[in-house]
């Protein structure tokens, strides 16, 4: 079994970057330029002239005092960078240190870190750390000039560095690596002074006086007072996390207010995170340190400050990744490489619930598209024009950095298809590349297979690894797919879809989590996984609480009975302007304006939470709220709906709240409600669909509806039943028409799907097929049953001649003469001859007569129509069965009579 173990004895990577020695020597006087690159791809299909855009490329040109150098080009913007930095250092003639270093070689380099940071020449210098020297400075009384050594520890990326030479084990342990730092300021008696009872180290001999004075002259001016918004998060669950106010005076060093806020007498005492959230921000946790530290061997150090405290902090220790114990600070402040001046941004409830949100799957797709209410984790990927938000392989690399795990592996198999009678595909393996694909991008493919005309289909695995290279998680997807990032993305996906579950359980059994994992084709190493994530369990909850759909005014042509339908999603529904006939269906993308409020009835408060002008989702892909698609999917274009949805849990309700305060007052009324406001704008038909109207004058939607009207009329059928009838299509065309029609009834195989999206046959797999044709005629007795679905033969017309419309994927038109099915939620579609088998075996089984016939194409010219049907009729004699109500449960159906739908 493997384990992907590869024991850390220290870092791999040099402590320094080719961007940062240029840092060093150069700072701002460094300027990088970036520029997009776009490179042609070969076609690799003479016969299909359409032009093929390659990978979005990136080159960079750094510009130096003296001179520019101008990298290759890559697939990231900070390779590119690199690749421009390293190559000024060989112009420079720098020789970059060996990477690795001793234990003794790494203490030296520690202590002469330490040397340097209290030097004249590092005060003035514009670095993170260089803003806490100048501050300690300025501070009164015995604390002048003394520099926490939390402050070090945190702020200083070389001393961290260095000290996992030392130790690895201070990736997670900040308190070892102050202990490191006094360890290192010990060699250095001569010129530190280290006080054990301030935990903090001051130059022996003071900076000179002038010194000083030139750098308080040169300090920018700064507000006499101002207030930070931060957040208290306590250490006890009984507590709840709520604002908090922190007083940044000029001259007043930013750590000693934190320390009054935290309760304790000056910054010695607050010990600091790493950052939290985007790396590129000062979002820290600040929380005390222990009242007496003694200092000796790591593993006693650590026992010894876990005791003094006096309650575990779960809630800040799953942010940071580090043991963090008593309440703690949530705070977004600052010194940078841009300036000498303290940055600070206000961090309020939301933003902190934003940073909760952006530690799961799901959350960090709403994130994405600024929808926190109304989006949702796609559960498939369909395709990529379909696709809004962050894609599944970029999701997945931001988690696996949030939760500090080493970047997810990709990689990719490539095999060659070989035709099956039933219409999909049998897969060859023709080369098992074993491309990896890190975050340096995706391998290439086989390029001399396509251009000898065999089409290659991939399959992706993803293994996800601890920071120590522990095995943690391996994702072996069994579908293929005829792109190779196709693959990738649905693979992540499926690891995505599994994390999004077990953060929403995160206390079930190992055999559950081995068990959920198998049914999307991930396997869970659990001792490994489980120390990974031990506490995720004190994660607040992301789910969405389900609703109830109830007293509908739906389309005035027919209405829907709720009765057990979208269960608890949605409380209430009004839909108001004119039916124009354009509804939502399965695989297509639509666009709405909705917002969401808070409202109370009683004081006619309304609060908005969110809303946007222009929101995509693609119908049936689970990229929204349920309740939301289940609104739209019964809506036309330009109709409006106001519905009423249970309130979520109060951390997604202030993930997206402006004004928290409004908004808690609001929710601890009790009588809030949350309401939605939906327009649909606008529908884009599936693929399908729009290679039907591309070729077909009528589409063949509406020839597949005068097809049955002739038969209904020609039989002067009484009642019609369709089956599959989804969200009422065929039967919204039908009542159009003056026929002999008295009662129709919809039948589906999904109680969701008749408000959701349509089906038809071909969205069943094939096996399901063939016991649906069996059921319908053995237990409803049809006199006429008319079945149509795709000839699949007819699927290169249909192909080699659709446009190619402006949303779709650039690379999602093939490049072979293969064919794809005509929508990608078919499971299967038939040729001519498998059709004709298919129904004529179902004929002869239940004694009934059938006829072949279609619409679109001709019957006597290649490859036939582009519809075929099957008309099965009930022979002479052969009883009919009235008595089938037991096999379905009544969602809506319509009777002429009263001219009513029930």
């Amino acid at each position: 079994m493997e384990t992907g173990r590869n024991p850390a004895s220290g870092p791999k990577k040099s402590p320094f970057t080719p961007k940062a020695i240029i840092h060093q020597r150069f700072a701002a006087k460094a300027c990088y330029k970036v520029e997009e690159v776009q490179e042609v791809a070969q076609n690799g299909c003479p016969g299909l002239v359409i032009p093929q855009k390659g990978p979005c490329l990136y080159r960079c040109t750094l510009q130096l005092p003296d001179f520019s150098v101008v990298s290759e080009t890559f697939k990231r913007k900070k390779d590119a960078e690199q690749s421009a930095a390293e190559k000024a250092i060989q112009k420079l003639g720098i020789q970059p240190k060996e990477d690795n270093l001793t234990v003794e070689q790494a203490w030296d380099e520690l202590a002469g870190r330490l040397s340097y940071l209290f030097s004249i020449e590092f005060l003035p210098s514009i670095h993170p750390l260089s803003g806490h020297f100048r501050a300690a400075l300025q501070r009164g009384g015995h604390l002048s000039g003394f520099i926490p050594v939390a402050a070090i520890a945190a702020f200083d990326a070389k001393i961290n560095s260095l000290c996992k030479y030392i130790n690895p084990e201070v990736e997670s342990n900040h308190i070892l690596v102050m202990s490191l730092i006094i360890e290192a300021a010990k060699r250095l008696a001569n010129t530190l002074l280290f006080s054990e009872e301030k935990l903090s180290l001051q130059r022996l001999n003071p900076h000179p006086p002038e010194i000083i004075q030139s750098l308080l002259k040169n300090e920018s001016s700064f507000p006499e007072s101002i207030s930070i918004e931060a957040v208290r998060i306590p250490a006890s669950a009984e507590k709840i996390v709520e604002p908090s106010i922190l007083d940044a005076s000029f001259g007043n060093y930013y750590l000693d207010a934190i320390a009054k806020e935290l309760g304790v007498k000056d910054a010695s005492k607050v010990l600091i995170s790493r950052t939290i959230g985007k790396a590129s921000s000062e979002t820290r946790l600040y929380f005390c340190a222990p009242e007496s530290i003694t200092i000796g061997p790591s593993s006693e150090l650590h026992m010894k400050l876990a005791s003094s405290f006096r309650e575990f902090n779960a809630l800040a220790t799953y942010l940071s990744g580090q043991e963090i114990y008593g309440d703690a600070i949530l705070a977004s402040v600052g010194y940078t490489w841009k300036s000498t001046d303290l940055s600070y941004e206000d961090l309020s409830l939301r933003a902190y619930y934003r940073i909760l949100a952006n530690m799961i799957p799901s959350g960090i797709y709403k994130l994405s598209r600024e929808a926190i209410l109304a989006a949702e984790l796609p559960t498939t990927f369909t395709t990529r024009s379909n696709w809004r938000g962050s894609l599944p392989r970029d999701i997945l690399c931001t988690f696996c950095r949030q939760h500090r795990l080493s970047e997810p592996v990709f990689s990719s198999d490539s095999f060659e298809p070989l035709p099956d009678l039933t219409g999909r595909k049998r897969l060859r393996d023709t080369a098992s590349s074993g491309d990896e694909i890190n975050e340096g991008g995706l391998a290439a493919t086989a390029t001399a297979a396509a251009q000898g005309g065999c089409t290659l289909v991939y399959r992706c695995t993803v293994k996800i690894y601890s920071k120590y290279q522990d095995l943690i998680l391996l994702c072996s997807p069994k579908e293929s797919y005829k792109k190779q990032t196709d693959a990738i993305h649905n693979a992540a996906l499926k690891v995505l879809l599994w994390l999004d579950r077990f953060l929403d359980k995160v206390a079930m059994s190992v055999e559950e989590m081995t068990s959920s994992a198998k049914g999307l084709d991930v396997l869970i190493y659990p001792q490994q996984f489980v120390k990974e994530f031990s506490s995720c369990q004190f994660l607040p909850k992301y789910r969405w609480s389900t609703a109830t759909l109830a007293d509908s005014s739906l389309c005035s042509s027919y209405s829907y009975v709720q009765k057990n339908t979208l269960e608890d999603e949605v409380a209430s529904v009004r839909i108001s302007g004119e039916y124009s006939g354009t509804t939502p269906s399965n695989g297509s993308l639509v666009c709405v304006t909705y917002n969401i409020y808070l409202v109370t009835e009683r004081e006619g408060i309304k609060e908005q939470l969110e809303g946007s002008k222009e929101f995509e989702f693609e119908i049936g892909s689970g990229a929204t709220s349920p309740v939301l698609e289940a609104v739209v999917t019964q809506m036309s274009i330009d109709q409006f709906a106001c519905f009423t949805m249970e309130l979520p849990s109060k951390e997604i309700v202030l993930a997206v709240a402006r004004d928290s305060t409004t908004v808690l007052s609001l929710l601890s009324s009790g009588t809030c409600t949350m309401k939605c406001e939906v327009t649909l704008l606008r529908v884009t038909v599936p693929l399908e669909d729009r290679m039907e109207q591309a070729l077909f004058t009528p589409p063949l939607s509406k020839q597949r509806v005068e097809y049955a009207l002739q038969h209904i009329r020609e039989s002067c059928a009484a009642s019609l039943v369709d089956f599959g009838c989804g969200s009422g299509s065929l039967l919204e065309s039908l009542l159009a028409y003056q026929t002999s029609l008295e009662k129709i009834v919809g039948v589906d195989i999904s109680q969701k799907a008749l408000a959701r999206a349509a089906k038809v046959i071909e969205h069943m797999e094939e096996h399901e097929a063939c016991l649906f044709g069996d059921i319908v005629l053995s237990s409803f007795c049809p006199q006429i049953l008319i079945v149509s679905t795709p000839n699949y033969e007819y699927n290169v017309i249909l192909q080699n001649s659709s446009p190619q419309c402006q949303e779709e994927d650039p690379d999602e038109k093939s490049q072979q003469q293969s064919c794809k099915f005509r929508n990608h939620d078919h499971k299967f579609e038939w040729t001519r001859q498998q059709f004709c088998q298919w129904a004529s075996e179902l004929a002869l089984r239940h004694n009934y007569d059938v006829e072949f016939s279609g619409v679109g194409g001709e019957p006597n010219k290649e490859p036939g129509f582009a519809s075929q049907i099957a008309v099965f009729r009930r022979k002479d004699g052969s009883p009919a069965n009235a008595d089938f109500t037991e096999h379905f449960d009544v969602i809506w159906e319509w009777s002429s009579s009263s001219n009513s739908r029930s």
